[in-house]
């Protein structure tokens, strides 16, 4: 199986879709480099972070990065590698909360979405136009129960926006349900496509 340009991976939490990236980025036969979105403010995320730490080949050259992933994907455009990026929705979160803090607001700005959509639009043009496969995980936070605060609302809300963007600029899009990745940007395609003729 070939690696496309630019994956997206989605999928609920404990899906398995971390693994199924990782073996996907494995596969290239190239040098890897894992950029982690999450930052280890507790005790929790931290044992969070080891577990994927232990699970990543140490060949593998991690780079932590929070929320400047357009700058990153810019320092790496010319490597033959693979970036994998873990995770897309970990990444929204940091800027959401880091807009919230600089409008020291408690509620959500509205001026915010559409500001940190613009950042995920150049991030996925440029995903599929330098260098280096490029790999994203994500997660689908909207199957559950409607949040009940407004900030959760305006962060799932981001975060289904965020992944149509990726997804659609991706070549391939998987998801993962109970450890088995299923392509579905193809077929998708091919039905929207039959239904827009009509």
């Amino acid at each position: 199986m070939l690696l496309s340009q630019f994956t997206l991976i989605t999928g609920g939490a404990r899906s398995g879709k971390s693994y199924f990236a990782e073996l996907l980025a494995a596969h290239a036969k190239r040098p890897v480099i894992y950029i982690a979105t999450a930052q280890i403010l507790d005790g929790e995320m931290a044992l969070r972070v080891k577990k994927h730490q232990q699970q990543r080949p140490s060949t593998w050259q991690l780079i932590e990065e929070p929320r400047n992933i357009r700058d990153r994907l810019l320092q790496l455009k010319d490597e033959d590698v693979v970036i994998l990026l873990d995770c897309v929705t970990l990444w929204l979160s940091n800027l959401l909360l880091a807009g919230q803090s600089q409008n020291d607001h408690d509620l959500f700005n509205s001026e915010l979405e559409p500001q940190i959509l613009d950042i995920v639009k150049d991030v996925a043009q440029l995903a599929k136009e330098i260098k280096p496969q490029v790999i994203f995980v994500s997660n689908e936070v909207g199957q559950g129960i409607v949040p009940e605060y407004p900030l959760a609302r305006a962060y799932r809300d981001l975060a289904g926006r965020s992944n149509q963007i990726l997804a659609h600029s991706a070549d391939q899009v998987y998801m993962v349900v109970a450890g088995f990745p299923m392509e579905i940007k193809h077929s998708g395609e091919k039905l929207l496509a039959s239904l827009l003729k009509e």
